[in-house]
């Protein structure tokens, strides 16, 4: 069984990266460029790990990481942004409801991408 890396972004470069960083390894890459897509793949798709953007049009990162905890508790999730500091106060708050997640920053390269997968999955 393949392992399934969702990427939630809306950058269309970003979710590129992830493929190409990812395209010839075990790991089926599946992609979202908003929150809800990325929520209604999350729940249809079961990911094994999910990396999630900040900034996005319609429902923020913050509240797909909340929507995503509801449905995958234990799923681990990657924050990916450039904009940790705009949202740290909302992050902090997150973290002391009790959602858990990681966070990288951007820019990210795929061999950051491959460890990081490699990582979490071949534990």
């Amino acid at each position: 069984m393949a392992f399934k890396v969702l990427v939630i972004d809306d950058n269309e470069g970003v979710r590129e990266s992830f493929q190409l960083a990812l395209e010839d390894t075990e790991y089926v890459v599946i992609t979202a460029h908003t929150g809800e897509e990325g929520v209604e793949k999350a729940n249809n798709e079961n990911p094994s790990l999910i990396f999630l953007d900040l900034k996005m049009p319609g429902i923020g990162g913050v509240e797909t990481l909340r929507r995503l905890r509801e449905i995958h508790p234990d799923t681990p999730i990657y924050i990916v942004t450039a904009f940790q500091k705009e949202y740290l106060q909302l992050l902090q708050k997150t973290a002391k409801e009790g959602i858990d997640y990681e966070i990288c920053a951007k820019p990210i390269d795929g061999d950051q991408i491959r460890k990081i997968v490699d990582g979490v999955l071949k534990k």
